[in-house]
């Protein structure tokens, strides 16, 4: 099995839906330690995806994500914008005009997209952020993919499950970078509400592929 745009899309209109599905638990995530914008920006940034989609279907998995990021860029609001969008876009980079994605570029393709969230943020596991579930999914698919014989949905089931512990391993931690980090200890007890949608992300990858 190898994943083509058809999977691109379908990823992206799962993304859409779990965003709308889990948009007041991510405001309520935000709310706690955040400004509470966060699940109403990323539905309508994916909604706005969606929009996009159908306007100019995409003919790779790279063009899906490219114009995946734009979009995030101009209609995601705070840093999940410009970090969704920095992911997809170098995730799109990676990729280029393969038609195909098989474990080894999914893979390459996930660290990538980790990378440029990284570089975009400056923050680093264990500071509390979305960079806590992006880091173990990746490592999980690179060692799915070192082992998967071809199977590209045992790299984005290990990556979702890795997304899923790292998103919950936020909730003892002291937030060290962003709006939460001015509450210092007080953030200890709340899951950081980028890795919970970064969660959603790689889960809705695995649905796609299934």
């Amino acid at each position: 099995m190898m994943l083509d745009v058809n999977w691109a899309v379908r990823w992206l209109t799962l993304c859409a839906q779990a965003m709308a599905a889990h948009r007041l638990e991510l405001i309520e995530l935000d709310r706690a330690i955040g400004d509470s914008d966060h699940g109403e920006n990323m539905d309508r940034g994916f909604q706005a995806v969606l929009e996009k989609l159908a306007e100019a279907p995409p003919e790779t998995p790279g063009a899906a994500f490219k114009l995946t990021a734009m979009t995030l860029m101009s209609k995601v609001g705070g840093a999940a914008g410009p970090l969704y969008g920095t992911a997809f876009l170098r995730a799109a980079t990676f990729l280029g005009d393969a038609i195909e994605v098989d474990p080894a570029a999914l893979a390459g393709a996930l660290a990538a997209a980790r990378d440029g969230i990284v570089a975009r943020g400056k923050a680093e596991t264990g500071d509390k952020t979305m960079v806590d579930a992006w880091t173990p999914a990746v490592e999980a698919a690179q060692a799915a993919a070192a082992d998967a014989d071809g199977n590209v949905l045992a790299v984005l089931v290990a990556a979702a499950e890795a997304a899923e512990a790292g998103a919950a391993a936020t909730d003892p931690l002291v937030a060290r970078k962003g709006r939460a980090s001015y509450l210092g200890e007080r953030s200890v007890g709340h899951r950081d509400p980028g890795a919970a949608s970064s969660a959603l992300i790689f889960r809705a990858a695995v649905g796609a592929a299934a």
